[in-house]
């Protein structure tokens, strides 16, 4: 089998060892333009010229769980993409997600602040369950998120295109379900895929839907927030804050508002880093499982973007 390795910002020597190590019979090169044609290829936003001069590949194996950069592009319709489950990004996402409830939760921000001016201060501990997190989007990582906030008993919602069930968790489903989950919580936190249903899902409608003094954590994509809408409901006191790990642009522009609002706390879409050495192990079972002709977890619908 010849695997080709096409993934932008990515140093490729220790992932070409890797799966020279886990795919001994394979032969494994990183892609060039005028490459040979592959059977698989491993890939992260790879170009469209990647995509035409390899027209023969029977299926991408991609090095995240996000594939919408990889629906953009032209792809024959009988490929397959191949997603990772989780490959150590779950429990990275989930420590983030619950720093940041915490953090606002316990007003640490404002105890640090207090600190900067000298200042002792004790505050009055607000009623944890006055703090209903929903999580919007039960997928592997949202799922992983869900549990991991019950253990700090936050009454915990969860949304989903389809019905779920997940132990201690309110679930709800469908687009019928939407407004009542909204409703349901004062932290919203951000785990859906982005599809063209999903792009711009945190606007000013359902972010207005949060209880007063509501709290948003986007971990997801950029693209789901309306950046404005989330601007304009600070300003008006209906939310009181924001974590965001993920922008429209991507660093951020020096001169964007986010980076000195009082209110928002960014970070340099950092909350769940692809692993090598987890990504490689579980990228060569699932090769191994579609060279066998077995089914594959992770095969991702195009029609569903995810």
């Amino acid at each position: 089998m010849n695997i080709t390795f096409c993934c932008a910002h990515t140093q490729a020597d220790p992932w070409l060892a890797g799966f020279h190590m886990a795919l001994p019979h394979a032969h494994v090169s990183e892609w060039q333009p005028g490459a040979p044609q592959a059977d698989v290829a491993v890939v992260w936003q790879p170009s469209q010229q990647f995509i035409d001069e390899q027209p023969g590949l029977k299926a991408m194996f991609n090095i995240g769980a996000g594939v919408d950069a990889l629906l953009r592009l032209r792809l024959p319709a009988a490929m397959k993409i191949v997603r990772l489950d989780d490959a150590g990004m779950a429990v990275q996402m989930a420590e983030y997600v619950c720093h940041a409830v915490i953090r606002h939760f316990r007003e640490f921000d404002l105890y640090e602040a207090d600190v900067a001016k000298h200042q002792w201060v004790q505050r009055k501990p607000l009623v944890r369950g006055e703090f209903p997190v929903g999580v919007l989007g039960l997928g592997v990582l949202g799922e992983r998120v869900a549990r991991a906030l019950r253990q700090f008993d936050f009454p915990v919602h969860g949304w989903s295109r389809s019905p779920r069930s997940v132990e201690g968790v309110t679930c709800h489903a469908g687009q019928e379900g939407l407004p009542n989950f909204l409703s349901s919580c004062r932290v919203l936190v951000n785990l859906l895929p982005l599809t063209p249903e999903t792009r711009d899902i945190l606007n000013r409608e359902t972010l207005s839907r949060l209880q007063p003094g509501g709290y948003v954590i986007n971990v997801a994509r950029g693209a789901h927030l309306v950046e404005e809408d989330l601007l304009a409901l600070l300003g008006s006191g209906h939310l009181a804050g924001a974590t965001l790990d993920v922008f429209r642009t991507e660093p951020l522009p020096a001169d964007h508002p986010f980076w000195s609002h009082p209110k928002i706390t960014i970070t340099p879409h950092t909350s769940a880093r692809t692993l090598r050495e987890e990504s490689i192990a579980q990228i060569a079972a699932k090769i191994l499982a579609f060279e066998r002709g077995e089914a594959v977890v992770g095969m991702v619908d195009p029609a569903r973007g995810y």
